[in-house]
């Protein structure tokens, strides 16, 4: 009588930890990267404008998201390098990197918002403008980019939150790089002829002595 060993079915549910695995992942990688992506395009744009009166006149001021707060273009960068380690360790590491991935998206997030309202930046350059270090903007207005930076954050936030709930699903780099820890049986010293100068200098070149022997 012959046995045929029964070989799972793609659709049985010995399957589907394998499958939210591989889209957990493709899911992730790209939140990850366009939201990184995201959040330094809009820090590059303008996030508010106004004018300072200045001489009498009213003098058009901007600033660009980088003026107002650098801290989302740092936290994205953080997030997309915590994105590619994450793939480089395992177990606790990989906890630890998710979790900073996770923390990363939503600083971006919180430090989006509130530059969506601080008008810092413009005021510091109405004071220059005017010479007046007590000067401040008269009319302030902000565009649309924080929100689009808010929107990268919580693209990496939710990479984050992928990575910690299906992390251990994830392959990681090859093993070949990796020492396992296992002893690596050693070398025999081989056999020198005091009489053959060759095997001296042999042995001499492999960090052996050959007066030992």
């Amino acid at each position: 009588m012959e046995y045929v060993t029964a070989v799972p079915h793609p659709r049985t549910p010995a399957a589907a930890p394998a499958r939210a695995g591989r889209r957990s992942l493709a899911v992730a990688l790209l939140c990850g990267a366009l939201g990184a992506a995201v959040t330094l395009l809009a820090t590059r744009q303008e996030w508010a404008e106004g004018t300072a009166t200045v001489a009498g006149g009213a003098f058009p001021l901007t600033a660009n998201g980088s003026d107002v707060t650098g801290v989302p273009a740092a936290l994205a960068i953080v997030g997309l390098a915590a994105l590619v380690a994450v793939f480089a360790v395992r177990r606790a590491g990989r906890l630890a990197v998710s979790a900073l991935l996770a923390l990363s998206g939503a600083g971006t997030v919180a430090a989006a918002l509130a530059g969506a309202s601080d008008g810092s930046a413009l005021d510091d350059q109405a004071a220059k403008a005017a010479g007046d270090t007590s000067a401040t903007v008269d009319v302030l207005s902000h565009t649309a980019w924080p929100y689009v930076a808010a929107v990268g954050g919580a693209l990496l936030l939710l990479a984050g939150l992928l990575a910690l709930r299906y992390g251990r699903q994830w392959p990681a780099m090859s093993g070949r790089y990796e020492r396992d820890g296992t002893p690596r049986p050693r070398r025999r010293p081989q056999t020198v002829d005091p009489d053959r100068p060759e095997d001296l200098w042999k042995a001499i070149d492999r960090g052996e002595d050959p007066t030992s022997a």
